[in-house]
């Protein structure tokens, strides 16, 4: 992220002083106020977010102390994230030394991962909110992989202020509680790790809800398995799963009644009302339960809410729904400029604003009678009350879709139906008994805590039967911005306020934008492959491979990737929501270059949630991969040369392993050197995916390269996959001399163990004059081959950009080759 000069705050300072002059002894007209005032928001806004910029900018580590040995001592202050693997957990760093010299600079927060040593009987100690420790640690600054779509770790470490992650070695407790009187956050922070060991220990060890359980009291949501919330998600209920307003709202309610019902009891109404008691009393109960629930944003949006209406009262105030609302808009992003980065801030105040705007005409609200309606019988009330709360889920399921597309890339179907079971039963059973278990003596609170428990069970079987339904849930591509701003404006006249009998037929014409979400128009507009072209994206996947290769009408994809536990896999991470946000979820050919892990990890994870037509590569008969394929009636064929297909005027050749590999005799060379070697070619360019070919198999290639078949090749701008990531034991000069690549790319993780890519590797690119971009500094390449000789690849690193070529302006888009002329890497 670049920096923001100090100099621009100036400026932004110097217009705001002058801006305040003119309202203050400036001419009294309307209009020069009202800009006035819009120009003085602006720049005290930009000014205010430039500062929050540069304060964590500044907390980034310095280059030369990453991936040394450091000494670091200082307090975890806060939640930490434990299993039986291990903790990650977030530091607060008071000393840091090397080997040599004590660290003068280093940043204040990083966030640490301690994680028992390989095939290691070490057992990680408990690590609690207070605690003072000395590590021996490793540290980098904050980075992650980079791909459209995806999870982004160095957006989430920059908002969190973690100026860098790291591994923990070894450690020594220090003092068991290092907390001082006015570290309020630290203080709430202990109380949550307590209130969390409390809830553990009175369900029992078996409960499978026991993660949603603690995420409805506190917020935390790391112990919710994957299977759980992929059908909380299918139904759309993910939303309930988390600390939401209206548990905030029904707290602070409890809190106001308990506080008003004491108060009047005594002769205190007559120093303060009631309703000034009780609105102070609501307030403080939200303030506090939004900091046991990690302050998240909608726990925040409905403590400012609260607040404003406390206010309100205490001065006299009718503020309109409306009022509060942008009071706690303005005050979350005062104290958070990065929270509009987040999908909570838009569900949460877009759901409140839909509600607020379709609902102000309505007489009773959920049906809470009005002095109109107290003379109307109680079954024309509950009536009223049902039409109104159905009303109300249609609002927010209308109005949160073009929401739920950008960030989620789905759409359930079942919602409004899981919703009407899920609501009532989730806020006024499960987490009235869930909290006041938590909170309660043992000896009920484990009952409590039990029936909450049993409740979750049975809705749970429910939810997973709806999930079931194939067509509960529907995928659709990330909309473009144009997209949203059409079917926002034809969201908002359909929920408007008003009866819906006269008017029904004009709001479901103005839905008709809202459903055109589902259809991949901008990736028509935009992103179409003519016949004879294809692309490449090469993701960012870390120490590991991937490549998307796509023509005008079908789809490869060479490799999957790696996988680092039971849960945590490429496919999963970084594949699958790429590929859900591009709209794709049938996939022609998946070609798997050889059997190592950090190329077949995220197979499983891509078979159980897309549609495969075929599966070619280089495994042994016993993988557990083609019996997967086998399983769910896949075809699959061994990868081996003079294999070629054409797709859409594009071919795509085989030219290693030998040409008569089966499935049975893949361990006649060791994995890698059995990795499938895939080129795809058009009229002027080739792209070569090499897998981890080693040496002996570079051998037989550049063999297989006579003259015959350096001539179909041609002229062609060769792109070239550095093999195995860039070792020492691959890139060998004879077949690099003999194909002459213009480019070459290699995917790896940055700093990785490996040492990939080796030094001599990028050394013999760079005497050779080939370009080698590397993913860990570019982010995810996407390559575009056209019918002409021009080759455009576009990087997500901005820096990226920036070292391509010097005379290339980061800012004009996709950066370009022309064939024959090798640009030399910075």
């Amino acid at each position: 992220m670049p920096k923001i000069p100090s100099a621009w705050l100036l400026v932004c300072l110097s217009i705001g002083m002058l801006c305040l002059l003119v309202l203050l002894i400036g001419p009294r007209a309307k209009w020069s106020r009202c800009i006035s005032i819009s120009i003085l928001l602006f720049v005290v806004g930009f000014a205010w977010n430039a500062h929050y910029a540069e304060c964590r900018l500044k907390n980034i580590l310095a280059e030369e102390l990453e991936g040394k040995e450091l000494i670091a001592e200082g307090r975890i202050i806060a939640l930490p994230q434990s299993n039986s693997t291990g903790a990650k957990f977030a530091f607060e760093l008071d000393y840091l030394s090397s080997r040599k010299e004590r660290v003068s600079h280093f940043p204040k927060r990083v966030y640490l991962s301690w994680q028992p040593a390989w095939r290691s009987d070490q057992k990680i100690p408990e690590v609690i909110p207070g605690q003072r420790w000395r590590f021996k640690v490793k540290l980098k600054k904050p980075y992650g992989s980079l791909n459209p779509y995806t999870f982004d770790f160095e957006r989430w470490s920059f908002h969190q202020d973690f100026g860098a992650s790291g591994s923990v070695k070894s450690g020594e407790l220090l003092i068991p509680q290092d907390i001082g009187i006015a570290d309020f956050e630290l203080r709430m922070e202990l109380a949550r790790w307590k209130l969390r060991e409390r809830i553990r220990s009175l369900l029992p060890k078996d409960a499978r809800y026991g993660g949603v359980i603690i995420a409805l009291v506190m917020g935390d949501q790391n112990a919710i398995e994957q299977d759980d919330w992929r059908v909380f998600n299918a139904t759309g209920i993910g939303h309930l799963i988390s600390i939401s307003g209206l548990h905030v709202t029904m707290l602070a309610g409890i809190g106001a009644s308990v506080a008003a019902c004491i108060w009047r009891r005594c002769t205190w109404p007559l120093i303060i009302p009631v309703s000034k008691v009780a609105a102070s009393a609501g307030f403080v109960v939200a303030f506090i339960y939004a900091w046991l629930a990690g302050f998240q944003i909608p726990a925040q949006r409905t403590m400012y809410m609260v607040g404003v209406v406390a206010y309100a009262l205490w001065t006299g105030r009718n503020p309109r729904s409306f009022d509060i609302w942008w009071w706690a808009l303005a005050l979350v992003l005062l104290i958070d400029p990065m929270a509009p980065y987040t999908p909570g801030f838009w569900l949460s105040f877009g759901a409140v604003a839909a509600i607020l705007f379709a609902m102000k005409d309505s007489s009773s609200l959920l049906g809470i009678p009005t002095g109109k309606e107290l003379e109307v019988q109680w079954s024309h009330r509950a009536l009223q009350a049902l039409r109104e709360a159905c009303r109300v889920q249609a609002v927010v399921t209308i109005a949160l879709l073009p929401f739920t597309l950008y960030w989620f890339y789905q759409a359930s179907v079942v919602s409004p139906i899981a919703n009407a079971l899920a609501i009532p039963l989730v806020s006024y059973i499960v987490t009235p008994l869930a909290i006041a278990g938590s909170l309660l003596p043992e000896f009920i609170g484990r009952w409590l805590l039990l029936l909450a428990h049993i409740s979750m069970e049975y809705l749970s079987v429910l939810l997973e039967w709806m999930a079931s339904w194939r067509w509960s849930v529907v995928w659709a591509r990330q909309p473009d911005n144009w997209l949203l701003l059409i079917s926002g404006a034809g969201i908002i006249y359909a929920i408007r306020p008003g009866g819906l009998q006269q008017s029904w037929g004009l709001r479901v014409l103005a839905l008709l934008p809202a459903f055109v979400l589902f259809i991949p128009i901008g990736g028509l507009i935009d992103e179409s492959i003519k016949p004879g072209e294809f692309r490449a994206t090469v993701l960012d996947i870390g120490q590991g491979t991937a490549v998307l290769v796509e023509t005008a009408n079908r789809k490869l994809l060479y490799d999957t990737g790696s996988i680092q536990g039971k849960n945590d896999d490429a496919g999963q991470r970084v594949i699958l929501p790429y590929l859900r946000g591009r709209g794709i979820d049938r996939i022609d050919r998946m070609v798997i270059s050889h059997s190592d892990s950090d190329h077949i990890g995220g197979a499983a994870s891509l078979l159980r949630h897309l549609q495969f037509d075929l599966m070619m590569g280089s495994l042994p008969n016993n993988n557990v991969l083609l019996l997967n394929l086998h399983t769910r009636k896949i075809p699959s064929i061994p990868c081996r040369y003079l294999q070629h297909w054409t797709w859409d005027e594009v071919d795509f050749l085989i030219w290693h392993p030998h040409e008569e590999t089966l499935f049975e005799n893949q361990y006649s060379m060791k994995p890698n050197e059995m990795s499938c070697v895939l080129e795809i070619r058009n009229k002027n360019s080739s792209l070569w995916l090499t897998g981890d070919v080693e040496k002996r198999g570079e051998e037989e290639i550049s063999n297989r390269l006579d003259q015959i078949a350096l001539n179909m090749i041609g002229d062609r701008e060769i792109i070239f996959m550095a093999p195995h990531h860039g070792s020492k034991t691959s890139s060998s000069i004879g077949l690099l001399t003999k194909l002459s690549p213009g480019v070459a790319f290699a995917q790896n993780g940055y700093r990785n163990r490996y040492g990939h890519p080796h030094p001599t590797i990028t050394a013999r690119y760079e005497s050779l004059g080939i370009p080698f971009l590397q993913t860990p500094k570019t982010g995810a390449q996407l390559w575009k081959f056209g019918k002409d000789p021009e080759i455009s690849v576009s990087f997500l690193r901005w820096d990226a950009k920036r070292l391509w070529h010097r005379n290339a302006d980061p800012h004009v888009g996709p950066l370009k080759l022309l064939e024959g002329k090798k640009q030399k890497a910075l």
